[in-house]
């Protein structure tokens, strides 16, 4: 454990849903209004390749909470789509939150839950209003009587914008022009709770010594893009520049894609409307970047900063657009695998970039070491402190993802390296991207000749990474593809030696 490590250090953790790492001016954005969020980047750490576990909310959620992968705690899919996946955790399922609880901790959560049914965030020891849904509950009890307090006005909108789904129908919404001042918006009164849970914390910090571990979950910038004209006109359309893989065919790409873009309706509405939307889009996180700068001012008022490590990250990332695609789903391109991750630790130097694979999970790992609580529980999560301290850290060259489906079961799994990412889709044809030469995740060269030495390379070491870890997709890999030398049965009988040859059998090398 890290010096940083065992002094119990205050937590704030922001996180967003459904957010594109490109849509931050610390990412690269030049029309980006993100001035809070670049500031905790140019004082805190930047991860470049920050990725989640599973571009879906419930499953990368229950992975943060708990520090294992979507298939080991076996939350697999949203309860709204669910086709059958378990919806809640199991009774004795370790999280963190129980594990600060244990130790003393404050522990609050203002915002988007999202994990399960029939558990709520205070079943699990957060503090705060329970708040439940995917988007933003304009009807809950608690908001409405914050708009009653302040004399503000109700939720009502106009200039919807939907395309139409292919058996004629409207489809989703995706964005709409909010009738109500900033003050009114679901996001400020996120804001407002939060800043009421800091200012009790403060009060116990000061008087108890109490550590506080506080939560800011934003159900947005998840579409659909619910803005007051301030944001929702922020950005001009004619200012955004499409993104490149709009060119989008699905030649060679799993037929899922196809049909799902049909299913977002991409086709069905102009271009100008695409370039509206991630205008509307990029408002969005706007609206969200003012809403945190209320937050930490209120962390400088009330005596906090240099005692409190902050978090930014989201569950995952979203389309708008790209691959001609809203939303999430069965498509496992960076667009929605890599998200924004900052991290300010109080005694870390600022403006550092780090390169390394990581993950929303090793979020957890990293939290319980700020907290001075062993992180061994969190066993698929990893401690990013000695990244943040620029120390050496032995981390791995790749990085698993997986998803299990959203609206059907879509089992896939996905190795991302340097300059390669396979996917293995086990209804379809897998895909092989060259990132290198092709970062927009076109052209899929898995099936090219001249790929053939990177495939096989690729493929077993993805085998091996899967088996390392428990994860039964590997059984089906065994028989469809080239995996290499097999020292295992994979029959799982005992009763055949034909495939498999134990150590010290007369006839194993």
């Amino acid at each position: 454990m890290t010096e940083s490590g065992t002094s119990r250090k205050n937590i704030l953790f922001l996180m967003t849903d459904q957010h594109r790492a490109d849509t931050l001016g610390a990412y690269g954005n030049p029309l980006a209004h993100t001035p809070e969020l670049d500031e905790l980047a140019a004082t805190g750490t930047r991860f470049d390749r920050w990725y989640t576990p599973t571009a879906i909310c419930t499953p990368a959620r229950a992975s943060l909470l708990t520090g294992q992968a979507p298939f080991r705690h076996k939350l697999l899919a949203n309860h709204e789509r669910n086709v059958g996946y378990l919806e809640d955790l199991a009774e004795d399922q370790f999280t963190f939150s129980r594990a600060l609880r244990e130790n003393g901790y404050n522990c609050g959560l203002i915002g988007k839950w999202h994990v399960g049914t029939r558990r709520t965030a205070a079943d699990y020891g957060f503090d705060g209003p329970e708040l439940p849904g995917w988007h933003n509950p304009v009807e809950h009890p608690d908001y409405l009587a914050h708009l009653a307090e302040h004399g503000l006005p109700p939720y009502r909108i106009s200039d919807r914008i939907r395309g139409t789904l292919p058996n004629g129908g409207p489809g989703n919404l995706l964005a709409a022009r909010l009738h109500q001042p900033v003050e009114a918006t679901f996001e400020h009164y996120l804001a407002t709770r939060a800043i009421e849970k800091l200012e009790q914390y403060a009060a116990d910090s000061r008087e108890r010594d109490q550590p506080f571990f506080l939560a800011l979950h934003f159900f947005g910038p998840h579409l659909p893009y619910i803005l007051p004209n301030e944001y929702f006109d922020l950005v001009d359309p004619a200012d955004v520049e499409l993104p490149r893989s709009i060119a989008e065919t699905f030649h060679g790409k799993p037929p899922v894609q196809r049909n799902y873009s049909a299913h977002w309706t991409f086709d069905t509405m102009p271009i100008e409307t695409t370039r509206k939307l991630i205008a509307v889009y990029w408002g969005y996180v706007a609206l969200i970047d003012r809403q945190i700068g209320r937050v930490m001012e209120a962390m400088r008022r009330l005596g906090l900063t240099d005692d409190t490590a902050v978090f930014f990250t989201c569950d995952h990332g979203e389309f708008t657009g790209s691959h001609r695609l809203h939303d999430k789903g069965p498509a496992m391109y960076e667009d929605i695998y890599r998200t924004p991750g900052l991290l300010r630790v109080p005694g870390a130097p600022g403006g550092v970039v780090r390169d390394e694979f990581v993950s929303l999970l090793d979020c957890t790992a990293t939290v319980l070491e700020l907290a001075g609580i062993d992180p061994k529980p969190a066993v698929d999560s990893r401690s990013l402190l000695p990244l943040v301290h620029g120390e050496e850290a032995d981390w791995a060259e790749d990085i698993v993802c997986e998803f299990h489906g959203h609206h059907f079961p879509y089992p896939q799994r996905m190795l991302r390296e340097d300059r390669y990412k396979l996917v293995v889709n086990p209804d379809s044809v897998n895909e092989l991207y060259d990132l290198w030469t092709d970062p927009d995740e076109l052209q899929n060269v898995h099936d090219h000749p001249e790929q053939a030495q990177v495939r096989s390379r690729m493929t077993r070491r993805l085998y091996e990474l899967l088996r390392e870890r428990g994860d039964n997709f590997h059984h089906w890999m065994t028989s469809m593809y080239d995996v290499g030398e097999v020292g295992h049965d994979p029959t799982l009988s005992g009763l055949d030696e034909s495939t498999y040859r134990p150590a010290g059998h007369p006839d194993s090398p």
